[in-house]
């Protein structure tokens, strides 16, 4: 009998570490939702990734919406060539004109985020 109740303990702490897990990771989940998009899917991924790992490292809650954008934009720049732009906010309007394949507008629970890139042409003088 003593090796049943073993047993069971066992496995209650297992069940008990799965349920934990579970809601570690809702609790980091965020909600993402696409607005619109001309972008490949692993682009997009990547701009969410940098947006949920910004937005767990501020403070309090807060959004840094200037510090969100930049990462963006220096990260997109870095990875995948010059003129990349981002727009950050709670509440904003815009009109852009964007290179195929480089448009991205999403938001993370209430933080909008529009990811853009332009053409770059050298002048000739």
């Amino acid at each position: 009998m003593e090796g049943a109740e073993e047993e069971l303990e066992r496995r209650s702490k297992f069940l008990d570490s799965l349920i934990q897990k579970k809601k570690d990771v809702e609790n980091n989940r965020m909600n993402v939702r696409v607005r619109a998009s001309d972008m490949p899917l692993s682009l997009q991924n990547h701009a969410f990734r940098i947006a949920r790992d910004n937005l767990h490292s501020m403070a309090s809650g807060k959004v840094d919406s200037k510090r969100l954008a930049l990462a963006h934009k220096k990260e997109f720049d870095s990875t995948y060539g010059p003129a990349w732009h981002c727009i950050v906010g709670t509440s904003f309007g815009s009109y852009v004109t964007h290179s195929v394949g480089g448009f991205l507008y999403f938001s993370m629970d209430k933080v909008h985020i529009l990811l853009f890139k332009t053409v770059v042409e050298s002048l000739d003088l």
